[in-house]
């Protein structure tokens, strides 16, 4: 038992569709992807900005800033490991801003970054070991505040990393972007040096 022509073309309609929507759907993955990777600086320095305080204030009582910093203490407040991720994520996007493709190839995106992420993990280690180096008192409560407080430390310092690794690929990729741009502008360059030459040639092919 055979299959009508009409059967056998909306068959075809029907995968031919099935087969454009998957590869639109692909396409649209891919940019979706690129656009992740090539704003992946600002991404990251939102994400630094934002997840340190949101874990500071699911951490501590409601408190406004003033207060915090009245009540400072290096061994106990918790308030400027976020306003060391807000500085260090604002430093590196106004220079990521500022720069262009060879200042992000290989100028000053990639040192200050280096700078402002290696400076602050130097801190909270520094922090971590003041801090966790208080002896526990072992009750539940205590020992929820700890691993908040662990998690604090550690998503500031992911982060800190995560704005090295980021600034290093951009400055990879811009390279190699500034790498392809120049010898685009070396072959047209010779290929100027070389066409009138070539016409002057003919020119004298015609006049023999």
């Amino acid at each position: 038992m055979g299959f009508s022509k009409e059967e056998i073309s909306k068959s075809r309609r029907f995968w031919s569709s099935l087969w454009r929507g998957i590869k639109t759907v692909f396409v649209l993955f891919t940019m979706f992807l690129s656009f992740l990777l090539v704003s992946a600086p600002i991404f990251l320095a939102v994400a630094d900005a934002l997840l340190p305080s949101a874990l500071l204030h699911r951490l501590s009582a409601p408190a406004n800033l003033s207060s915090h910093l009245t009540n400072y203490d290096f061994r106990h407040s918790l308030i400027d490991i976020p306003l060391i991720s807000i500085v260090r994520s604002a430093v590196i996007l106004c220079v990521y801003g500022l720069c262009d493709g060879p200042k992000l190839s290989r100028g000053p995106y990639l040192m200050i970054t280096m700078i402002c992420s290696v400076s602050s993990l130097i801190y909270v280690s520094l922090k971590a070991a003041f801090v966790f180096g208080e002896p526990a008192n072992g009750d539940g409560g205590d020992s929820y505040f700890k691993a908040a407080e662990v998690a604090l430390f550690l998503c500031s310092s992911v982060l800190a990393i995560g704005h090295i690794v980021v600034a290093y690929r951009t400055s990879c990729r811009e390279r190699r972007k500034l790498l392809v741009f120049k010898i685009d502008i070396e072959a047209v360059s010779a290929c100027k040096n070389v066409h009138p030459r070539y016409q002057k040639i003919l020119q004298q092919e015609r006049l023999k």
